[in-house]
């Protein structure tokens, strides 16, 4: 056997790799794009019932502004697959603190349409983990970065990241 046939995928390998990387694709355009709009409501309006209900928990108001961390920087950084892992857990952690601060009275409970009260926000939170688990995959900036090179490693490490 040549060294050009050992270096090949069985097509059914590559098929897959190729649906798997379309998928992680789909997840951090869906996961992003979704999250990122409660942000970009967030700069039209601010951050000051947030504000209030940090205040409420005993909790300097002044940390409402990390929202915007987590509802614009990472998601950006999701869409484009650029640190996709780490921002992924920014996304999983501020649906943590939403959670807690805005619905943890509704966490036990059915909402009218007999589906759980708080599944939006735990489609959030679990597709973020998601993301971080499986990482961005090869259609994206640091997918793209860690593919390349004939190093076959990412510049600076991004790779790992994604």
């Amino acid at each position: 056997m040549n060294n050009s046939t050992a270096s090949r995928q069985p097509a059914r390998d590559v098929v897959t790799t190729t649906t798997d990387d379309i998928g992680r694709l789909v997840l951090r355009l869906t996961i992003g794009l979704l999250i990122l709009l409660h942000g970009v409501a967030k700069v039209r309006t601010g951050v000051d019932p947030i504000a209030g209900m940090l205040s409420q928990q005993g909790l300097p108001g002044s940390l409402a502004y990390l929202v915007y961390v987590g509802e614009i920087a990472a998601p950006l950084l999701v869409i484009i697959g650029l640190w996709t892992r780490p921002a992924a857990l920014v996304i999983a952690f501020n649906m943590v603190v939403a959670l807690m601060l805005a619905h943890a009275a509704e966490v036990f409970t059915l909402g009218e349409q007999g589906g759980w009260a708080v599944e939006l926000q735990a489609l959030y939170l679990f597709g973020a983990v998601a993301i971080a688990l499986l990482g961005a995959g090869r259609l994206s900036v640091g997918g793209m970065a860690s593919s390349g090179g004939s190093s076959g490693g990412s510049p600076a490490g991004i790779g790992r990241w994604n």
